[in-house]
């Protein structure tokens, strides 16, 4: 199922990057991953559950041990669209890029418009793996692991495994 899976990702890389973005500016990053980086995946996404005490790294990363593929989305260097919307939380879109830093698992704030591209992207591409039947769930814990562990670049990143068995592995957990 492996080769199915990967050229199945592949659609999805290919649905995310046609996906509509904000005044067409594209600050998508898309990575597939397989084999020995999905155990490396797994491996961090446990260790960083037992490190930081939050509940469920363990499971998802057992969930992503047990995939064919995972597909990898993030947010890269996304520049502000200059609308002062406020949105963001900031009166001013120079005054939100002034206070860009680090947090504990994802930088921010953010443009909320360049996020809602990444959403936007991200639902395409699990649509299209939809599509394909192949089983997917998206998780937030993916992106943690997936930057600290340096598979994927950005500010702000969130996976999908892929599997296909005879039912989901990524339900009733």
């Amino acid at each position: 199922m492996e080769e199915y899976l990967k050229t199945v990702a592949g659609m999805m890389a290919l649905a995310a990057r046609t996906a509509p973005k904000a005044i067409g500016k594209d600050f998508i990053d898309i990575k597939i991953i397989t084999g020995s980086e999905i155990a490396h995946l797994a491996d961090e996404m446990i260790k960083y559950g037992e490190e930081s005490k939050k509940t469920n790294y363990d499971r998802d990363g057992l969930n992503v041990r047990n995939s064919e593929a995972v597909f990898l989305l993030s947010l890269k260097e996304p520049l502000y669209l200059g609308l002062n919307c406020g949105a963001c939380g900031f009166e001013t879109c120079a005054e939100m890029d002034k206070n860009l830093k680090k947090g504990p698992e994802f930088s921010g704030p953010l443009c909320t418009w360049r996020v809602v591209d990444l959403g936007i992207a991200l639902g395409s591409a699990v649509k299209t793996a939809s599509l394909f039947n192949a089983d997917n769930r998206i998780m937030y814990r993916i992106g943690v692991a997936a930057l600290r562990a340096k598979l994927i670049d950005g500010e702000l990143a969130i996976g999908v495994p892929l599997s296909a068995t005879g039912k989901s592995i990524y339900f009733d957990r």
